[in-house]
């Protein structure tokens, strides 16, 4: 390890037998610490074991009984506020939807998301995701639409899928374009794909987003792996439902010169 050791401290380490729910050996995780232009690294501990523990039931009895000065960022531990994102043994995951029983055996590490600047320990600034979200103009029906508004059924769960979103940016974290080759200013990421979809498939919108996301937004650079969807807690189907349609219009508008024609003919986008 990187900095040190740091066992639990006397009189709050397991003991056989002590407590309910808790049982066996403990469990060691291997938790990175460190700020910026300083001293960076895993250091470990080790935490007792309780039936049904998630890796943010770890890291807090960590700042309780070990550690006082780790940070992490958390808020309602119901996998709903999307704030304790984290990468768990490598993987993006919501820390408090991970059941340790879940994980295979041995040392656990919780590491911060790679994707976005390091503030501190587990803590990272996603502020850029923000950023990106101030680009996309924002719902706008016609301003004679009439309401309430009358959509269909299917256009309804279409919506709601995207609406499921909780932008914990695990999806950003795990796409290469912006994990790997650091194209944030040229990359929407997949998250805000999947708002421009929300928009774009809105019966009730009247703005056009297409053409800027293709430029701006970087489309093209995405090679539908599939990774975003893959780490989705929500379980929205990020690729299919939302990158694969856009890049769907994007090349009927710039290569079907009949769609184009009829697009123009009809008025429909």
């Amino acid at each position: 390890m990187a900095i040190a050791e740091r066992p639990a401290e006397r009189g709050t380490a397991p003991q056989p037998g002590a407590g309910s729910g808790s049982d066996g050996p403990p469990l060691e995780f291997h938790v990175f610490k460190g700020i910026p232009g300083e001293e960076q690294g895993d250091v470990t501990y080790r935490v007792p074991p309780v039936t049904g523990m998630v890796v943010l039931d770890a890291i807090h009895w960590i700042q309780k009984h070990v550690d006082t000065d780790l940070a992490c960022r958390w808020n309602c531990k119901a996998a709903k506020c999307g704030s304790c994102s984290a990468e768990i043994n490598g993987m993006p995951r919501l820390m408090c939807k991970t059941r340790i029983d879940d994980l295979p055996e041995g040392p656990i590490t919780v590491r911060p998301m790679k994707a976005f600047p390091l503030i501190k320990d587990l803590v990272t600034d996603v502020s850029h995701n923000y950023e990106v979200n101030r680009r996309i103009p924002q719902f706008t029906p016609a301003a004679d639409e009439p309401t309430p508004f009358v959509i269909k059924d299917i256009d309804l769960e279409r919506i709601y899928e995207f609406r499921k979103c909780i932008e914990c940016f695990l999806c950003q974290d795990v796409c290469h374009v912006l994990r790997s080759h650091d194209l944030q200013e040229q990359f929407y990421g997949p998250r805000f794909f999947v708002r421009v979809a929300s928009l774009e498939m809105h019966p009730k919108d009247t703005v056009d987003r297409l053409e800027a996301t293709r430029t701006e937004g970087g489309l093209g650079y995405c090679n539908i792996t599939k990774c975003c969807t893959e780490v989705c807690p929500e379980h929205i189907h990020i690729t299919d439902n939302a990158i694969i349609p856009l890049k769907e219009r994007v090349a009927d508008r710039h290569w079907d010169p009949l769609r184009a024609v009829s697009r123009l003919l009809l008025g429909r986008r």
